[in-house]
């Protein structure tokens, strides 16, 4: 979906040999055939097919995801497809609104016990550092999923992205037309971010887009720190979560948000606020999420199923109807899979886009634990 210097040295199909999992030993009474060992699977050929999957997820009953609010690209609709889908597994819905930090400090906290989450949904800058809380796993599209977007052995890879872009109520303040003007006296205690950049991966890429929009780079946050400082000392940063809520109460007039998100906003309020979306012009900020199976998965089999469905063709199309770009899009689009309508009306990409690669998201990591907290302090 981006043309971007990460993306353009893709090649267009990679041949991949999937590694098949550890089988137990034992027998399935009265079928001779060895019994899967889910938590070790690495791919569908482990279980044989999508049916025997099915089948071992069926078996377990549950599934425990975390962190998925229900309007976050489309999340309720792909929720709900599932269990439609499975009846027989029950989904346990954790801390919808935990940041991707919070995703990892509940693994590590609930280890070993039913309740822990059995997959997540990262930013990349978490997903590169908690590498030792996943279990490798390649879904069955995997090789229409640029190599650039995933972990090559399947510890974590790309499901979804957009590009950053900042929402506002026009009846509040005046319509932005390039970063700088945040600063000015018409957005004093009216611009809000979603999350902490240090844990949460929608405000990483707020301070990822402050830098290339402001003469840094995507290898240097630096000059991200720095606008976010400016705003701070200008009193315009108000330091508030987001939410539906916040945005109809007017306390947070001005957003930094995925695209698809800022949308979905604008969705939801529709009667009660107006609600703006812009991209800025010159260069943009474009990311992905990142799907992941816990190592202590407590249902191994149903996280496995879990991704499955993310990443088919019906997965896919799901997020595309909450303004998200899937992963899959580009070979989605080859082979008429896609839905032609919901990607004719994602917003318009700039002219130029990058894109993140892990190297540059873990330094940027590390400048933003070092500066972030003294520079809006």
């Amino acid at each position: 979906m981006f043309t971007t210097r990460t993306l353009a040295t893709l090649a267009a199909a990679t041949t991949l040999a999937l590694s098949l999992a550890a089988c137990s030993g034992a027998a399935d009474a009265g079928s001779g055939t060895p019994a899967v060992d889910a938590a070790t699977a690495t791919s569908l050929a482990a279980f044989g097919d999508l049916a025997a999957l099915e089948d071992a997820a069926r078996a377990e009953g549950a599934l425990n995801v975390i962190a998925l609010p229900r309007d976050w690209a489309n999340y309720g609709a792909v929720l709900d497809a599932f269990t439609e889908k499975y009846p027989e597994i029950t989904i346990t819905e954790a801390s919808p609104d935990a940041s991707s930090a919070e995703e990892i400090l509940a693994a590590d906290n609930l280890a070993g016990q039913d309740t822990a989450p059995d997959v997540f949904d990262l930013g990349l800058a978490v997903a590169l550092s908690s590498t030792d809380n996943f279990a490798p796993y390649q879904v069955a599209g995997w090789a229409d999923i640029p190599d650039a977007l995933k972990e090559a052995s399947g510890l974590y890879t790309g499901d979804y992205g957009g590009y950053m872009a900042v929402g506002y109520d026009p009846d509040a303040v005046p319509a932005p037309a390039e970063l700088s003007d945040l600063l000015g006296a018409e957005y004093k205690g009216k611009v809000a971010i979603n999350g902490d950049p240090t844990q949460a991966g929608a405000a990483f890429a707020a301070v990822g887009l402050a830098a290339v929009a402001s003469g840094g780079a995507v290898d240097d946050f630096q000059a991200g720190v720095d606008f976010f400082d400016d705003l701070e000392q200008a009193g315009n940063f108000v330091k508030i979560d987001p939410t539906p809520a916040t945005i109809a109460s007017g306390e947070t007039p001005v957003v930094f948000d995925w695209d698809y998100l800022n949308v979905g906003y604008g969705t939801s309020l529709a009667g009660e606020r107006n609600w703006e979306v812009v991209v800025f012009p010159g260069t943009g900020y474009a990311g992905y999420y990142n799907q992941a199976v816990n190592k202590d998965a407590p249902h191994p089999a149903a996280a496995r199923l879990w991704q499955e469905f993310l990443y088919s063709d019906e997965g896919q199309n799901l997020w595309l109807a909450g303004g998200a770009r899937p992963v899959r899009a580009e070979a989605m689009e080859a082979a008429g899979t896609i839905d032609g309508d919901l990607l004719a009306a994602l917003p318009a990409a700039p002219d130029e886009t990058v894109v993140p690669t892990e190297a540059e998201s873990a330094a940027g990591a590390a400048l933003l634990g070092e500066k972030w907290a003294a520079a809006v302090q």
